[in-house]
């Protein structure tokens, strides 16, 4: 008889994830967020699985002072729809960054994460902040 040994399984009760805080002063808002959406994903962690929260907290900070290439602040364009007739709305980068510059990061990591029920979970784990300050010294230090 040939003894063989199982592969190893990450499980749930494995997983202890950690808290990052990433500064988005003068990063590039695509760079930026694929650094992000890889930490939210767990794939940095060599426990990874596809179907576990595998993934870290991460908190940006700056939020307001990212950088884009090219003239995309003037041509990127978001839309919005209220779900009623002649509802779309559109609004682009330089009204985002003005009104709500954390809602750009935020939308460009959501579109990097699978889009399912454990994308979402993913994404409640990133924070942004507007400026240099958050609320979770207690976490990042312990």
């Amino acid at each position: 008889m040939v003894a063989t040994s199982k592969p190893y399984e990450t499980k749930a009760s494995d997983l202890k994830p950690k808290w990052h805080v990433v500064d988005a002063e003068g990063q590039t808002l695509g760079r930026l967020a694929t650094r992000i959406a890889t930490i939210l994903n767990g794939k940095h962690n060599p426990l990874y699985v596809p179907h576990l929260l595998t993934g870290d907290y991460v908190i940006v900070t700056n939020a307001e002072k990212i950088h884009v290439t090219g003239n995309k602040v003037a041509q990127k364009i978001y839309y919005r729809h209220s779900g009623y007739h002649g509802g779309l709305t559109e609004r682009t980068l330089a009204d985002m960054l003005e009104k709500h510059p954390d809602r750009v990061i935020r939308q460009a990591v959501k579109g990097m994460l699978p889009k399912n029920s454990l994308g979402r979970k993913m994404l409640k784990r990133m924070k942004v902040y507007v400026g240099p300050n958050h609320p979770h010294a207690a976490q990042v230090s312990g």
